[in-house]
């Protein structure tokens, strides 16, 4: 008898058991849903100076920018974006603002990330100035020159190295058919360099820093009959080709950035009034293409990191 009750006991806990087992795969939570492939990324920066590739775009003044970009990922090592983005700037032609949109895909082979696109610049709002078009209104008054509209295409390449987990190297191609809608042909090179400080050094608040640096050179091509000089030129000349580089520090806190940076070129005084056609010039030689130190405090983030 004692066995019996004992037996009853065991079947009764192990029905007990049975059934809670059971209940509790039925409220088990069901599988994730798999990650979305869309995501979104945007940001913002102001800067004491918009320096792009080494000549001001702001008259050495503040400018503030910012951006956001659509991107889809095919699979980890694919993404395609989309982007637009905008800056404020100070131009001979009194153009509004600068707004871009750009478009490409991004893939990965291994330690190497490739990025392919398109650029289009963006200037609204622009007035021309120029004496020998009675289309135009009359030259700025140091004598330059300059279109109303400025707006241009660019095709680029871009590839990276990430050597390891702090450095990466990297190459960039930038071909402009019409640089600034000027009629002549631009082609930027530039190769990169960056050391992101490893996570074993422990800065203060747990930030992250790198140094990061580039040095570039830009060939141009002929300008078309607007910005031809009568007499001296009446066929127009070639763009001055000229150097450029960049060296800086940044410090990473979140999403936010702190980059401190010193540019410059090797172009004259008189090649940059050439190349800007810039306002506040004498007409003849202008300090917008000499050495230049920048701050720029920015924060960028994804839609995805908010999850």
């Amino acid at each position: 008898m004692k066995n019996a009750v004992i037996l009853v006991t065991a079947m009764a806990a192990l029905s007990a058991t049975s059934a809670m087992a059971a209940d509790m795969a039925v409220k088990a939570l069901p599988p994730a849903a798999p990650a979305s492939p869309w995501d979104l990324a945007f940001g913002a920066a102001i800067m004491n100076d918009y320096i792009f590739r080494g000549i001001t775009q702001s008259d050495h003044k503040p400018s503030v920018a910012e951006y956001q970009e659509l991107r889809y990922n095919f699979n980890p090592n694919l993404q395609a974006y989309l982007g637009l983005s905008g800056e404020s700037i100070d131009f001979p032609n009194h153009a509004a603002a600068e707004v871009d949109f750009y478009g490409g895909i991004r893939p990965t082979v291994g330690p190497v990330a490739l990025d392919l696109g398109v650029w289009y610049y963006y200037y609204p709002g622009g007035q021309c100035f120029n004496t020998n078009d009675p289309a135009c209104l009359p030259s700025l008054p140091n004598g330059n020159v300059i279109k109303s509209d400025l707006s241009f295409w660019e095709y680029y390449g871009k590839a990276t190295w990430s050597v390891n987990d702090s450095l990466a190297i990297g190459v960039n191609e930038f071909y402009d058919p019409s640089w600034l809608n000027s009629g002549a042909w631009g082609d930027y090179f530039s190769g990169t360099v960056k050391y992101t400080l490893p996570s074993t050094v422990h800065l203060p608040f747990g930030a992250g820093a790198y140094i990061s640096g580039e040095f570039g050179h830009y060939w141009f091509g002929t300008p078309d009959a607007f910005y031809a000089v009568p007499v001296i030129f009446p066929a127009g000349t070639a763009y001055p080709d000229y150097n450029t580089w960049n060296v800086g520090v940044g410090f990473t806190y979140k999403v936010f950035t702190l980059d401190l940076r010193y540019y410059d070129t090797d172009l004259s005084k008189v090649n940059c009034n050439i190349l800007t056609s810039d306002q506040t010039s004498n007409g003849l030689e202008s300090s917008w293409c000499g050495s230049s130190f920048v701050a720029k405090f920015s924060f960028d983030l994804t839609l995805g990191s908010l999850k």
